[in-house]
Order: structure tokens, then C-alpha cells, then sequence
């Protein structure tokens, strides 16, 4: 595990996040991001894929429902 520090390209916000070294080199490689880092929240994949934390994603898009 490492940590990773994200910025929010929408709030600016700063988050860690602790990520498997081999989900991330898989990730990087072009597996889906679900399937190399099951352990994230979905919200966290969603920040390392678009650059957009879970709370700008719901201001924008609304709450699953």
C-alpha cells in the first residue's frame, strides 16, 4: 500500500488515498479501475479517474438512487 494525494479539479480539495501497489500498476496498465482497486470507494476511483471527488460528483450529478 501508499499513500496518494488527489486534488478535487473542481473543489480543489486534497485527498489521501491508501492504494494497492499492484492494483495501482494494473490500473496504469488499462485494467478498469473497478476491477485493479476493488478496495476504493467507487467515489475514490471517480476522483483518480476524472478528477472529481464524491461530494463535486453529487452536486452535479445528484445521489444514486
Amino acid at each position: 500500500m501508499f499513500e496518494k494525494s488527489v486534488d478535487c479539479k473542481h473543489c480543489d480539495k486534497t485527498y489521501i488515498l491508501n492504494i494497492d501497489e499492484k492494483g495501482w500498476k494494473e490500473w496504469e496498465s488499462g485494467e478498469f479501475a473497478q476491477d485493479a482497486l476493488p478496495d476504493l470507494e467507487a467515489g475514490e476511483r471517480e476522483l483518480l479517474i476524472s478528477g472529481t471527488c464524491d461530494e463535486c460528483w453529487k452536486k452535479f450529478f445528484g445521489e444514486d438512487e
